[in-house]
């Protein structure tokens, strides 16, 4: 059974709009491959949470955390991928020639940028150990011990990724809208080169911090 919902759906949406790894792959991915491709990532995204959702539900979770070295491991791929995510930005904003009829504008080079972006978005969540941490010590405060506890926290991860998935889509949207001014090859630049810098950091960030 499901408590303090309200406490809980309040929690969920300031974590959420907190700005993390997800959002900035999803800036990244709408400047690089337009609206579609924000929005891949955030499936991909939703799809790593739909994933720790069943795991946390079915306890496989806190086998990794009581790991310390899976978890390690976990962590450093997660900073490695980050990182890798954040140089590669770098390099296209200060080499890379944009052009409005790149491959975004083709439908086969489209699609393969979607699946690019989804598979991103997908590896960046699966690799971030502190969601598992997150899932482990929020969501059961508001389930009680019963038969059912195992659906109810599958409600409530379903929840989560809805809400991540409407919040992270009105991110690409917005970006996307405005992409007449952010096509703009200095603006374009400019942003992609914040964005590496930001997913530089939070991959430094992710492998330096203790546990």
């Amino acid at each position: 059974m499901i408590t303090n919902f309200a406490a809980f759906l309040g929690i969920s949406i300031i974590v959420i709009a907190s700005p993390g790894p997800d959002t900035a792959l999803t800036i990244r991915n709408t400047l690089v491959g337009g609206r579609r491709g924000g929005v891949a990532t955030a499936a991909g995204v939703v799809t790593g949470l739909a994933t720790w959702t069943v795991a946390s539900s079915a306890g496989l979770a806190a086998l990794l955390v009581a790991s310390q070295p899976l978890f390690l491991a976990v962590r450093l791929a997660g900073a490695a991928y980050l990182i890798f995510l954040g140089i590669q930005a770098l390099h296209g904003a200060l080499f890379r020639r944009h052009d409005r009829d790149d491959l975004r504008r083709s439908a086969p080079g489209g699609r393969l940028r979607r699946l690019v972006a989804y598979r991103q978005g997908l590896f960046s969540n699966l690799s971030n150990p502190k969601i598992v941490v997150f899932f482990l010590s929020l969501f059961p405060q508001f389930v009680t011990r019963s038969p059912t506890s195992f659906l109810s926290l599958l409600l409530l991860g379903a929840i989560f990724c809805s809400i991540t998935l409407t919040w992270l889509t009105l991110y690409a949207v917005v970006v996307a809208r405005i992409g007449d001014v952010l096509r703009r090859d200095r603006v374009r630049r400019a942003l992609e080169a914040t964005t590496g810098l930001v997913l530089v950091g939070l991959g430094l960030r992710l492998a330096t911090e203790p546990r």
